[in-house]
């Protein structure tokens, strides 16, 4: 299932777990399952800190739990976890190992305090571009809170599923068998949703803060050049925003920036904010 580059990046990787996991597997006879127990044993025998169990206990086959051992901390992937998933189950691997996230510390202060039980699930695909941040939005809260589980659904192999839910574009997201979600979402976005009261704490925390010499309304490139100008000129800048990046962050192919002849939208979106955050720009996200 890897190649020999992909297995010496993934060792690398691997090298970052501080607690032991296992890899609790659920399949049948069919060729989907003997493909999936190959990942998981390749896996396995790149770190001495993964270990791999068959348990067949889940009705979804195939399918695997990743579970930090003597825990009940854990991710499951229905299916093969390939394509553009095989970056959230790495992720997944190292975030049940312990390897601590990049989350801003009062986000994950906010996931870990929510009250109540969340059983997500989330449908994508191997070719869908915005699955992955919905996949490892979802895992890392489920990381952070037990109260909180996940279920990543490849929805080509379970197309009875798809079709009984009438899902009819990936990402596709349930919280308690009930729709929640369609399109890419991150933590903060799912936080808001599930939280009602955040809005509300939010916006005093932004009434609190002192007056903007210039507020820019919106996130995507042109607010984000405003910011930079003004920010520039040592003017107090904030930016106002639904999600930095804006509606840049759904576009895949982008070939009219000028000097730059193709590059993605996601891309663009990452190189904007690490720009904004070369000055004193106050980005205010979710607004």
């Amino acid at each position: 299932m890897l190649d020999a580059n992909l297995k010496s990046q993934l060792k690398t990787y691997l090298g970052n777990i501080r607690q032991p996991i296992e890899l609790v597997a659920s399949l049948d006879d069919g060729a989907k399952s003997q493909e999936l127990g190959a990942l998981l044993d390749e896996i396995a025998a790149l770190s001495d800190a993964v270990t791999v169990v068959r348990r067949d206990d889940d009705r979804r086959r195939p399918s695997f739990m990743i579970r930090r051992v003597g825990t009940d901390i854990g991710v499951r992937f229905a299916g093969i976890p390939m394509g553009h998933e095989f970056t959230s189950l790495v992720l997944a691997l190292l975030q049940v190992g312990g390897h601590p996230s990049k989350l801003a510390q009062d986000v994950i202060q906010h996931v870990a305090n929510l009250d109540g039980d969340y059983a997500f699930e989330s449908y994508f695909s191997l070719t869908c571009q915005n699955c992955p941040d919905v996949v490892q939005a979802l895992n890392l809260m489920s990381v952070i809170n037990p109260r909180i589980s996940h279920v990543a659904i490849e929805g080509g192999l379970f197309q009875d599923e798809v079709a009984a839910r009438q899902i009819m574009s990936v990402p596709a997201i349930y919280l308690n068998g009930e729709p929640f979600g369609q399109g890419r979402m991150n933590v903060e976005q799912i936080l808001a949703k599930l939280d009602t009261g955040a809005s509300a704490r939010t916006a005093e925390k932004i009434a609190a803060k002192d007056p903007f010499d210039v507020l820019v309304i919106g996130g995507g490139p042109a607010g984000a050049a405003a910011a930079i100008y003004a920010a520039r000129k040592g003017i107090r800048t904030g930016i106002a925003a639904e999600r930095f990046g804006g509606q840049v962050l759904d576009t895949m192919a982008i070939e009219n920036f000028i000097s730059v002849k193709h590059t993605e939208g996601p891309q663009l979106a990452s190189g904007l904010e690490q720009h904004v955050a070369d000055y004193v720009v106050d980005v205010m996200n979710l607004q």
